[in-house]
């Protein structure tokens, strides 16, 4: 099985810690983030990997080199501009076939990525996007008026439940033909380009754990996490 994990980005939200270092190298516990998304994928069946690089991407090669070490093979794919989150998949198009996995390298999370891409599969759609529930609680009483500003509604300190995008996708190789080659294209932008074509775009809820690590905030509990999650991530301590 394949995947593409999009390790190319600045870290804008992390600096100043990624001003010299990329992010998918930051240390979760003993282990780069990115190391603990490979060993994932490796336990779930995945044996080709590819990395999408640009910002301080030697780092990042020297350190998984070939993939070798993890057991399976790596190979990088550098942009030499920005190409966006989904934009750097139209350099791949005569390397990607079939069904394939795609994940942001900052994303901590036990979703089972095989049981992902299976489910997939099944569906028969050219996309799936994993999704996580998030619900904000709102201390105030939440007026509705009309254009008259006559109140129309009155809700008192509402719990708000949604799904968010949590950097995880299972993708049909027949996406690439709506993907331009060196073009800049996010992939919020390519799913709206899928629907407005008719195509089939799925959701799949994981309920378990979820963090994207691209704010301090979120960088500091993932660490704080770590020594907890272990189990349900499905790698073990001795193995990072």
């Amino acid at each position: 099985m394949k995947a593409v994990i999009l390790a190319g980005g600045l870290g804008t939200r992390l600096k100043p810690y990624t001003t010299v270092f990329p992010k998918p190298l930051m240390p979760i516990g003993e282990s780069p983030i990115l190391e603990i998304i490979i060993k994932q994928l490796k336990a779930k069946g995945f044996n080709e990997i590819t990395l999408a690089v640009g910002h301080l991407s030697e780092l990042i090669m020297a350190f998984f080199n070939n993939g070798s070490k993890y057991g399976l093979k790596i190979e990088y794919s550098k942009e030499e501009k920005k190409l966006g989150t989904a934009g750097g998949l139209g350099l791949l198009k005569n390397k990607l076939e079939d069904d394939f996995l795609v994940m942001n390298g900052d994303v901590l999370t036990g979703l089972d990525f095989s049981e992902f891409l299976e489910f997939h599969k099944k569906t028969g759609s050219i996309a799936t996007i994993a999704l996580n529930r998030r619900h904000v609680d709102i201390d105030f009483g939440v007026v509705e008026l009309d254009e008259n500003r006559t109140l129309i509604g009155y809700i008192e300190k509402p719990k708000i439940d949604y799904l968010v995008s949590m950097g995880v996708y299972a993708f049909n190789e027949s996406i690439l033909e709506y993907i331009p080659s060196h073009e800049y294209l996010d992939i919020p932008d390519l799913m709206k380009r899928l629907l407005s074509e008719g195509e089939k775009v799925n959701g799949f809820i994981h309920d378990g754990y979820w963090l994207d690590i691209g704010r301090p905030d979120d960088y500091i509990k993932a660490n704080e996490d770590i020594q907890k999650i272990y189990r349900e991530l499905g790698v073990s301590i001795d193995e990072t």
